[in-house]
């Protein structure tokens, strides 16, 4: 079962430390759970990461992290709340998660980085969980794969460190690497 403890902060760990905290986090089996529809949660996720129900935020973050734990994407794109017994949709505004933390360890090839959610899920980026940008009218859009389809987008100052990271490199084309995964940072055409 999933804890609700404080998120950890990743700013003094390394990424073996980093690294240990993922694997000991454990997740209830969402993809295993296939109980029947029962309706809408009245629950939204607003696209700066905040979740309401009944059109009022939801204060508690522990509770926003309890409700992240059974967040599931659909095979249709949509978004679900799960457990063993009913299954209730979620409107998603953009994606679930917003990356509020980055952790930088390594230089060029030998880079990881370490990213903390809004609901304190940790993600090392790499080829199990890809950064893409996407081009949008006012700019590009950075996003993380947290885990089974659930996105996050970086927070403004987290994208513009990981900018700064690849500009200091001065690689062409400008990106990053991560757990051996090169990750440019201009959206794909």
């Amino acid at each position: 079962m999933v804890k609700n403890a404080d998120p950890i902060d990743i700013s003094s760990m390394t990424l073996a430390e980093i690294a240990q905290a993922v694997a000991d986090k454990r997740l209830p089996p969402v993809a295993q759970w296939n109980p029947p529809h029962c309706g809408h949660s009245a629950m939204q996720i607003k696209a700066d990461g905040t979740w309401f129900h009944e059109g009022s935020p939801i204060g508690r973050p522990a509770m926003v992290r309890l409700f992240s734990t059974i967040l599931r994407r659909e095979a249709d794109g949509g978004y679900v709340l799960v457990t063993p017994v009913e299954k209730l949709d979620i409107d998603v505004d953009d994606v679930p998660f917003i990356a509020v933390e980055v952790n930088s360890e390594g230089e060029g090839r030998d880079r990881r980085l370490a990213f903390r959610t809004n609901v304190g899920d940790v993600v090392i980026a790499g080829p199990d969980h890809p950064l893409r940008f996407v081009q949008f009218e006012d700019g590009p859009r950075p996003y993380l794969m947290v885990r089974a389809g659930l996105e996050a987008r970086m927070a403004r100052p987290v994208y513009y460190e990981l900018a700064q990271l690849a500009l200091d490199e001065g690689g062409d084309p400008v990106g990053l690497w991560s757990d051996g995964a090169f990750f440019p940072l201009e959206p794909a055409a």
